[in-house]
């Protein structure tokens, strides 16, 4: 089986980088990965003979370079892992102190999560709204509206939005609702926005 020659030019980027860093010495450290017995072996038995010297040194230069490469893609994946855990956090904390009410639902129409604001706007905690119905946080009045609207974007709208009115937790009022279909199509993205507000246009 021939390897396709993208994976082929980046095996070779990353040996060109490891015989560089080999040559200048300026390898990364080491994170101990193991030669095998039977290379070492090979290599003793090749060193030990003049007419097999060359070979030796050869498997040395190759094993070492091995090594390298190992390094310097542990030291890739290491600043990926970094990079993916600092977009984690920001990410997280941008949805969690959004100054509106965010809420991911499920095509079933129960919260998966949701943000602060979105728990302060109908005066519960978040652990609280988890696994509630989406449109029971709503007026009576309001909630076959919100379900016609999940159920346009289930049947092929990309966004839509309707003005709802909120349940009595915390006192009822006027809300805009914008949703559409989360990313990778599994659930539903909602924000919810007090048209009360004069700061909400």
């Amino acid at each position: 089986m021939s390897i396709p020659p993208t994976e082929r030019n980046v095996h070779l980027k990353l040996r060109t980088h490891a015989e560089a860093h080999l040559k200048a010495g300026s390898a990364p450290p080491t994170k101990g990965w193991p030669t095998g017995t039977n290379a070492l072996n090979l290599l003793y038995t090749l060193a030990s003979s003049a007419e097999s010297a060359d070979a030796a040194l050869k498997l040395l230069h190759e094993l070492q370079v091995h090594q390298v490469e190992l390094d310097l893609q542990h030291e890739q994946l290491e600043n990926t892992r970094r990079e993916l855990l600092e977009d984690l956090a920001r990410y997280k904390g941008l949805y969690e102190s959004a100054p509106v009410g965010y809420f991911n639902v499920s095509f079933e129409g129960c919260i998966l999560e949701g943000n602060v604001a979105g728990a302060e706007l109908f005066g519960s905690g978040l652990d609280k709204l988890r696994g509630l119905r989406i449109e029971s946080l709503l007026a009576p009045a309001s909630r076959p509206v919100l379900v016609e609207l999940l159920r346009r974007l289930q049947a092929g709208d990309s966004k839509n939005s309707r003005e709802v009115q909120s349940g009595r937790a915390n006192g009822s009022r006027p809300l805009r609702v914008v949703a559409s279909i989360a990313p990778g199509g599994a659930s539903f993205l909602m924000v919810f926005l007090n048209t009360a507000d004069p700061n909400v246009s």
